[in-house]
């Protein structure tokens, strides 16, 4: 039977979608599953899910549950079905915005503590330390500082930006982009 362009685009976006969330360090099946759901026009269950994705019950089950715990999915119960059923959130901004706070809670945050702790063990000064060691330490804390100050202004403006909504971001974009010019 052939395809049609409809079903080789979801095809498409699905396995894109599933590279992209591997190197963002999620499993490929997970955002191959929130990208199936994503673009479904109605609910699915686990066996539409593991039929569609070729997967088996204990990999759909595991990923469907990390989405729920995500945000990113929501279960849906059917009166005429004992099944379990499972739509994605369909607003971007909203899934954009659990995505990020997700990322910085996984990635920034321990980033940031591991330099925190970093800088502290190198500014304490050392008696034990030799002159062109000592010259090397202050060096490594100045970078150790501007990487922090720019991770936590980076973490700010993540955190506002959320805040802010899509109208707001349009706003903070047409200001930056008239700063810039």
């Amino acid at each position: 039977m052939a395809t049609s362009g409809y079903q080789e685009s979801r095809e498409l976006f699905v396995r894109r979608w599933g590279e992209m969330g591997a190197t963002w360090g999620i499993s490929r099946t997970m955002a191959e599953i929130h990208a199936l759901l994503f673009t479904a026009t109605r609910p699915l269950c686990t066996d539409d899910v593991m039929e569609r994705l070729n997967i088996s019950r204990g990999n759909a089950s595991m990923n469907l549950r990390q989405l729920l715990n995500w945000g990113l999915i929501h279960r849906v119960h059917s009166r005429d079905d004992r099944k379990v059923y499972f739509e994605a959130e369909s607003d971007v901004w909203e899934m954009f915005r659990v995505i990020s706070r997700e990322r910085q809670r996984r990635e920034v945050e321990p980033i940031i503590e591991t330099i925190e702790r970093c800088h502290a063990m190198v500014d304490k000064p050392s008696k034990t330390l030799g002159a062109e060691e000592a010259k090397q330490a202050r060096v490594y804390a100045r970078r150790l500082a501007e990487m922090l100050d720019f991770l936590r202004m980076m973490n700010t403006a993540s955190n506002l930006l959320a805040k802010a909504g899509k109208g707001g971001i349009r706003r903070v974009l047409s200001i930056l982009s008239k700063a810039i010019r």
